[in-house]
């Protein structure tokens, strides 16, 4: 059995796995596993599946797959509610948190309003 929330931003709606060390939930066959789960009539119904793993060089990895199975750099809704998982969940504490995408590491502020999360938005660091 494989845990999962369902998040959307924006309209954008993805099933979200907590993959990290700390649920100890192997994922394997990621491309057919979003297939599977994004299809509206006989999965769950999504425009694909986000994957929150561990990162040796950021708090965490967000690994996007598209409803066909594709792997893909990034979603700015996506990753949004991916800095909402993790601070809801309990896998940090922190304010501001960095995700290893591949498009890059993003920066996330996350805003908490009478402790919850109320937006997330992106930092840029100036060159």
């Amino acid at each position: 059995m494989i845990k999962f929330t369902k998040m959307h931003g924006l309209g954008n709606d993805y099933v979200y796995i907590d993959a990290t060390s700390k649920t100890g939930q192997k994922i394997q066959n990621e491309s057919d596993l979003a297939k599977f789960v994004s299809n509206r009539h006989f999965g769950i119904g999504s425009d694909g599946l986000i994957l929150i793993c561990d990162s040796q060089i950021a708090d965490f990895k967000m690994r996007m797959f598209n409803y066909d199975g594709s792997e893909a750099e990034m979603c700015g809704n996506g990753i949004r509610c991916v800095g909402k998982f993790v601070y809801d969940k309990g896998l940090t504490n922190k304010e501001i948190i960095t995700v290893k995408t591949l498009a890059g590491i993003k920066i996330l502020k996350i805003n908490i309003k009478e402790e919850k999360v109320e937006s997330i938005s992106f930092i840029t660091k100036a060159d």
